[in-house]
């Protein structure tokens, strides 16, 4: 990265799902002359509005958001993409005198912009991956993640078990390098920020977060994510592609292949999100250097949006 890139100046919201991140980052973008990019997983596919918490062009405001509705379903989408196509994004806008604003609950991707992790020395051995996909495919993702438990127990404590496709990168890592994939984590989490940045952590109440996703949950099912999920497999999607690992989808779909009941399928999704949201804080507080915005600390909206408009104006101004 050159000294260049690293005078330009980058906020960051984020928080677990369900704080409020979408709404207040559209009000902090037209307050401070920004554009948003997308630190979301999910979000950059097309056809996949509901389940995501997609937000729609209503919503936006005419506020330009970067990195949503960039790829087709069947594609992969992966963190070194979406590093790429991040700092591009920065580069694009702080070219027009914009400020950038990244925005999204993916703490993985937003720690590799804004500490420029180095993803090199993983190299690409597809046929190992490829090994590995075969062996979770035959034995079920737990006696993957019972594998990566052996090789690298942080790094393990710290992935889901479901989530395979980093389950697989971390055993990659540490074959390809003889190294911990956790140990490389923690180096990277020291660099200083390859941007001049502020990072806000909205979080809240855990009881109202919970109370917010449950309701999320069965807004998303009144907007459609039951007829969602039926258009994506008509089109050949299974639980195996990259994009149908997102929460909702996966319940979803195996409640269609007749797994188990819709009224299970939404205790899932809903007893998963929060577990998830849970995942997302505990991360959060291992970050350096951000700034905690907890909703118990101000009376209303408008005073979490001024604190985030001074806090910003300082950034610009140093």
């Amino acid at each position: 990265m050159t000294e260049e890139q690293k005078k330009l100046p980058l906020v960051v919201l984020t928080g677990p799902t369900a704080s409020g991140k979408t709404a207040l980052s559209v009000r902090l973008a037209k307050a401070l002359d920004g554009e948003i990019i997308s630190a979301d997983s999910m979000q950059v596919y097309r056809h996949m509005d509901i389940g995501s918490a997609k937000v729609t062009r209503e919503e936006m405001e005419g506020v330009p958001h970067h990195l949503i509705d960039i790829l087709e379903p069947e594609e992969d989408f992966h963190v070194v993409l979406f590093q790429k196509l991040a700092r591009e994004a920065i580069m694009d806008i702080c070219s027009r005198g914009k400020l950038p604003i990244l925005v999204g609950g993916t703490g993985f991707y937003i720690q590799s912009v804004l500490y420029d992790i180095d993803f090199t020395e993983t190299g690409e051995d597809n046929a190992y991956r490829e090994s590995l996909q075969r062996y979770a495919d035959e034995h079920g993702a737990a006696a993957l993640h019972d594998m990566l438990m052996q090789a690298d127990p942080k790094a393990a404590q710290q992935i889901h078990a479901n989530n395979v496709k980093r389950v697989i990168r971390a055993l990659e890592y540490h074959a390809a390098t003889g190294e911990k994939i956790s140990d490389h984590n923690e180096q990277e989490r020291q660099k200083q920020s390859a941007y001049r940045s502020r990072y806000f952590v909205l979080t809240d109440d855990r009881e109202r977060l919970y109370a917010r996703i449950d309701s999320r949950v069965e807004r998303m099912l009144a907007d459609g994510l039951i007829e969602e999920v039926k258009a994506l497999q008509a089109r050949g999607l299974t639980r195996k592609a990259v994009s149908m690992q997102g929460l909702g989808y996966q319940e979803i779909l195996s409640y269609l292949e007749g797994d188990y009941d819709l009224e299970r399928a939404v205790y899932l999704i809903k007893r998963d999100t929060r577990h998830f949201a849970k995942r997302q804080l505990t991360w959060f507080k291992r970050e350096k250097n951000v700034i905690w915005v907890d909703r118990r600390d101000f009376l209303e909206e408008n005073s979490i949006l001024q604190f985030l408009i001074e806090q910003s104006k300082e950034l610009l101004n140093e």
